[in-house]
């Protein structure tokens, strides 16, 4: 029996060549011959047009590079701007099992690529990532204004001026002026407390004994730097705001929405709650009432936006869309049996969003979410139903985006009646399948 060779495999991508991406090289194949076939380039801009001059001259026409960190993203620019066709492969696909050296990694690359075996990444529309790029920096500065915020508590705490106890939120109205008062001087608890709103449910006796505290220089010093980070942090908050608002603006400039339309209004009370009119941008942008689900908030819908704007439409289903957010199961099969069935892990920030609103779902009223999620939780725990209702709720803006059905769900006593048929279904297929009959459950009661 003669040797079959498995890799005569039909060459897809004649003119390809494949990057190792590296932090201060990068690896450049064209062929297989790593003699003659591989060639190194820095990481400088006049570096990378040496490597588009180089890929020319080849006649490459199509290239493939694997995403590492944020290492390719300006090489990925501009051999885009130069006119070549790129791929962004993840690790997973390009993984080789044999020894591994940046030589052999970018022909391995390479001959992955010409071969037709790999799958390009989604990567959002240039308007998209420029929204992406000032939204990552909102949540960065959202961040560090809760680190400031925390400090501060701390440094109160160490002082033994316990706000905390007394006001829920030591950066809201109250807390804020009873923090420049202590900045400014004012030490005794009963003129601290004529500062607190009359909204405080604590009695302003209350609030007077757990503002007694022993200064400390050192501490108040770090309370005071604290306290002007986390103005200067809010400032550049509501700068993000702006710019982002005037990015949607530009985008939708040309959109009109017609009159009578409903659009949903939620609270957008929250200190970073973004406060332009995002309900009437998303509309504008996608054509569709997104805030009409129950526990979608302004955060889900702008996290939507800017992470994935209208890179939506590309996916050609709900199902790829719920995969690409790791949100799926995943199936694992062997001998013709599942032996595992978990969603892949993964950093996906609009999946992180969802299973945020999915979170909260349980507090609203009762509805057809709210029902499915105590279900799931009920048989399988809170952890399987967040997953759940966040893969629901991806399928839901789907749906509504990309085929404009609207948010409609059925009746929750319709929905109660189609859970109960299918448990009838199901307890009449496991009667039948162990020989159990009506005689037999009538027996059993009478004993």
């Amino acid at each position: 029996m003669s040797k079959k060779k498995f890799e005569n495999l039909p060459v897809v991508n004649g003119y390809a060549a494949g990057i190792d991406v590296g932090s201060r090289s990068h690896y450049v194949a064209i062929g297989q011959d790593p003699e003659k076939d591989v060639c190194e380039f820095g990481v400088y801009s006049t570096d990378h047009q040496k490597m588009v001059d180089y890929l020319k001259e080849h006649q490459i026409k199509t290239i493939a590079m694997e995403s590492t960190g944020s290492y390719w993203q300006s090489l990925f620019t501009k051999l885009q701007n130069e006119g070549f066709e790129v791929w962004l492969v993840s690790g997973h696909q390009t993984r080789n099992v044999r020894a591994k050296t940046d030589v052999k990694d970018c022909i391995w690359i390479q001959k992955l690529h010409s071969l037709g075996l790999l799958r390009g990444c989604f990567l959002p529309d240039t308007p998209t990532s420029r929204l992406r790029n000032l939204y990552r920096h909102r949540l960065f500065l959202i961040e560090e204004s809760a680190r400031m915020s925390n400090k501060m508590q701390a440094a109160l705490r160490l002082m033994n001026f316990r706000l905390d106890v007394v006001v829920s939120d030591i950066t809201g109205k109250t807390g804020i002026r009873i923090l420049t008062a202590i900045l400014e001087g004012e030490t005794e608890g009963i003129k601290l407390a004529q500062l607190a709103d009359a909204r405080v449910k604590k009695s302003k006796e209350e609030i007077a004994s757990a503002l007694i505290g022993e200064v400390d220089q050192e501490l108040l010093h770090e309370l005071r730097d604290c306290y002007q980070l986390y103005l200067s942090y809010q400032e550049k908050i509501k700068v993000a705001d702006e710019k982002i608002a005037g990015l949607l603006d530009g985008f939708t400039d040309n959109t009109v929405i017609e009159s009578g339309t409903q659009i949903t209004k939620k609270q957008t009370k929250g200190k970073n709650q973004p406060k332009f009119d995002l309900p009437a941008l998303s509309y504008k942008l996608f054509g569709t009432d997104l805030f009409a689900i129950d526990c979608i908030s302004s955060s889900t819908v702008l996290t939507l936006i800017c992470e994935i704007g209208t890179g939506i439409y590309k996916f050609q289903s709900a199902k790829q869309f719920t995969s690409y957010l790791r949100l799926a199961p995943n199936n694992r099969v062997s001998g013709n049996k599942v032996i595992s069935s978990r969603t892949p892990k993964g950093t996906n920030r609009l999946a992180l969003a969802l299973r945020n609103a999915a979170n909260t779902i349980d507090r609203l009223k009762e509805g057809t979410l709210t029902s499915f999620f105590k279900r799931i939780a009920y048989k399988k725990g809170r952890g399987a139903a967040i997953t759940a209702t966040a893969r629901k709720l991806a399928v839901i803006i789907w749906n509504m985006v990309v085929k404009k059905e609207p948010f409609n769900p059925i009746d929750n006593t319709l929905y109660q009646e189609m859970i109960k048929a299918r448990k009838i279904a199901s307890i009449k297929k496991t009667m039948q399948k162990m020989g159990i009959t009506a005689q037999h459950l009538e027996l059993d009661s009478g004993s």
